[in-house]
Parts: C-alpha cells; sequence; structure tokens
C-alpha cells in the first residue's frame, strides 16, 4: 500500500511540475512577444489555479488541457512556442579571430516578411555572392537589408556580432530591427538549427 501511494504522489508531484514548466515556457514565449497582453490575464489565472491545486489531481488535468489548447491555438496562428526557450545578443564587432572563440561567418538578407541566411568558412563577400545569386535564381526582390556577421549559439543564446566588412550604421539598422519581437523571433527561428 506504501509503494502505491509514493507511486501516486510521484506521478502526481512530475504532473504537476511539468505543468509548470509547460505554464513557464509558455509565458516565457509570450511575454516576448506582442501577444502578451492578449493573454497575460488568462496566464496569471492558470497560474493561480495551479498554485492551489497541488493535491487536486482533476483540476491539474484540466489545467494542463487548457495549456495545450492555448498552445496549439498559438501555433495555428504561426508562433513557433520551441524559440522561447531561446534568447539573442546583437553587439559588438569581431574580426578573424573569432573563429577561435567558436564564431561562424553568416550573411543575412532581410525582406518586408522574410529573411534568408548563408553561413559558412568562406569568406563574407563569398558568402554574400553566392546568397546574391541564389536570391536572383528564385526572383526574390524584396531585399531591404543585408549583413555581414559572425554567430555562435551558446547554450539556447544566439549570440550575433559585425563582421568587418558589416558598416556600424548598417549594425545598428540591425539592432534596433532585432529589438522587435517578431523580428527577433523570425531570426531565432531561422537560425535555430544553424
Amino acid at each position: 500500500m506504501a509503494g502505491l501511494t509514493r507511486r501516486i504522489a510521484t506521478g502526481l508531484a512530475e504532473r504537476l511540475a511539468s505543468t509548470w514548466v509547460l505554464l513557464s515556457d509558455t509565458t516565457n514565449f509570450l511575454s516576448r512577444s506582442s501577444a502578451f497582453i492578449q493573454y497575460e490575464s488568462q496566464l496569471r489565472e492558470l497560474r493561480q489555479r495551479l498554485s492551489s491545486a497541488k493535491d487536486n489531481d482533476k483540476e491539474l488535468r484540466e489545467i494542463r488541457k487548457e495549456l495545450t489548447e492555448l498552445r496549439a491555438a498559438l501555433r495555428v496562428q504561426g508562433y513557433d512556442l520551441s524559440l522561447g526557450a531561446l534568447d539573442l545578443s546583437i553587439k559588438g564587432f569581431r574580426n578573424d579571430a573569432a573563429v577561435a572563440e567558436g564564431f561562424k561567418r553568416i550573411v543575412i538578407f532581410i525582406g518586408i516578411k522574410e529573411l534568408w541566411y548563408i553561413a559558412g568558412e568562406d569568406n563574407h563577400q563569398a558568402l554574400h555572392e553566392f546568397l546574391e545569386s541564389e536570391c536572383e535564381r528564385r526572383h526574390i526582390s524584396n531585399i531591404r537589408q543585408k549583413h555581414y556577421l559572425w554567430y555562435r549559439w551558446n547554450h539556447g543564446l544566439l549570440m550575433i556580432s559585425g563582421a568587418d566588412s558589416e558598416t556600424a550604421e548598417d549594425f545598428e539598422i540591425l539592432k534596433s530591427w532585432g529589438e522587435q519581437s517578431e523580428n527577433r523571433y523570425a531570426l531565432l527561428g531561422k537560425l535555430k538549427k544553424a
């Protein structure tokens, strides 16, 4: 009997913990988006209910169901909730010595609603030429910004720095662009597997 009680208690604790993680991940993602205001009161209410539902298995299941439905609705709207655990840092300039620090070269073209990139070991000019010819081949003409950068992933943090071929003015434009949550998520989404 004690073993059964322990297993039930362990299962309940795991369900509670995983529901907290799910709620935290959802809140973290939405807090960095313009949609947060729309969901703020709902998230607060779920947090309060979860705090008082420690021993109520039925209520825990209901809260988890509501969270799952909310996340599904957000995905239908085009949100990638896996990006909530990722962050972006755009700062500073680096040179070729950045390779020794684990950075890689990348060229990014930003359009009105899309972005394109190429990363590799070639110099930034060669990467630019390849990406530009690829965009021409695909008849992409709405490019608004071009950036020559260094990047590195560090435990969920995408670190981006300007390269020697990136002007300070263009880098400031990129930083301003990256401060907008939708743009930040677009960049993280594109580069999460880079």
